[in-house]
């Protein structure tokens, strides 16, 4: 471990932190690893939830800190986000989750967090990848977060922004562009074969909504997306959060704990 703590400071690290809803809290226990080790990534982007880890992170440089959010995360009701849109555009308009939002970010800018961070978007007009790196955090962010057909999407330079994750779920190319030498990817996509049919199985459709629908259908393409993005990874860190579900936030117990131990199998192993 000494030597590859040595070895990495002599490189440009950045970090990509993939989406995967609830499931990204995991994100937290990775952060929490490379904290012990000495790690302090010098570059960080996030998509969707990703991008909300990252841009705490990039703010704080406190994992613990992360961690306590993550506790008050797991007390939410999923219907206490909720604030209703006419189905237009969709079905959230994401005012509440603005407000959480603000309340760990601030006005904050990008400028002003205490390592480089980008958080990535697309346009749902012509497909491109938009990578944020100016203006306020938070907007960002909530850009980035905004799943098509459940979020209302962002208004950016005459642009509408919906969820990075359809083309780059696990951003390591972001963050080689940013100028890494050393990637570290996180990934939490779970393996999208099979997702529903226990819930098929023991309670016909009714353990199924139209949230876990709209996710499953992002992650089956994010999750060819990311197998092709991780091969410009360094190191790739995939925790086994299978188990979760899209908006399980009360299991950020289960979660993190699963983030510290892939963590650790794999940068036990890495030789640099």
């Amino acid at each position: 471990m000494d030597d590859m703590n040595l070895s990495l400071r002599k490189k440009k690290i950045g970090l990509a932190l993939g989406s995967g809803a609830a499931r990204g809290i995991a994100h937290i226990g990775v952060l929490k690893v490379l904290e012990r080790m000495g790690i302090v990534p010098q570059m960080i982007a996030g998509t969707s939830i990703g991008s909300i880890i990252g841009a705490i992170y990039a703010k704080e440089l406190d994992a613990d800190r992360l961690e306590q959010y993550a506790m008050e995360w797991s007390r939410w009701k999923t219907t206490q986000l909720l604030d209703p849109a006419l189905p237009r555009v969709g079905l959230i308009k994401g005012r509440k989750v603005e407000a959480i939002l603000d309340s760990y970010l601030g006005e904050e800018s990008f400028s002003d967090l205490k390592v480089p961070f980008a958080c990535v978007a697309v346009d749902i007009d012509t497909g491109e990848e938009v990578v944020i790196r100016e203006g306020l955090v938070a907007r960002g962010v909530r850009a980035s977060i905004s799943i098509p057909g459940i979020f209302v999407p962002v208004e950016r330079d005459g642009r509408l922004l919906v969820d990075g994750g359809l083309v780059n779920p696990v951003p390591v190319s972001t963050v080689e562009e940013m100028g890494a030498d050393f990637i570290i990817a996180v990934n939490v996509l779970p393996n999208p074969v099979g997702r529903f049919s226990q819930e098929r199985e023991g309670e016909g459709n009714m353990g199924i909504n139209i949230f876990e629908i709209l996710m499953q259908t992002v992650h089956v393409a994010a999750n060819l997306i990311a197998r092709a993005s991780l091969e410009g990874a360094d190191v790739v860190i995939e925790p086994d959060v299978s188990h979760v579900n899209s908006t399980d936030f009360h299991l950020a117990s289960e979660c993190i704990p699963r983030g510290i131990e892939a963590a650790e199998r794999v940068l036990s192993t890495v030789e640099l």
